[in-house]
């Protein structure tokens, strides 16, 4: 048995997968121009500086061989998330 789709289908379809592709890949860093603040830095002064830029803390931790903001995981005002 053969099903034919109609090709408004099909385009929807591509664009869903096109969607959610990209918007998986996007998940661990902000896109480019997106005005997101990355919770990960290469050095524990870029962590420290956006603690108290952006995530209304102090100090840095590691996190694997990268750094996070705020001296405790969870350590921005208002964070609920302890990860």
């Amino acid at each position: 048995m053969s099903h034919r789709f109609s090709p408004w289908v099909v385009q929807a379809a591509a664009a869903l997968g096109v969607h959610l592709l990209l918007s998986t890949a996007g998940l661990a860093a902000p896109a480019a121009g997106t005005g997101g603040v990355p919770a990960l830095y290469p050095t524990q002064a870029e962590a420290e500086k956006a603690a108290r830029l952006h995530f209304n803390c102090t100090g840095a931790h590691r996190m694997g061989n990268q750094w996070m903001p705020c001296a405790k995981h969870g350590g921005a005002q208002g964070s609920s998330h302890p990860h």
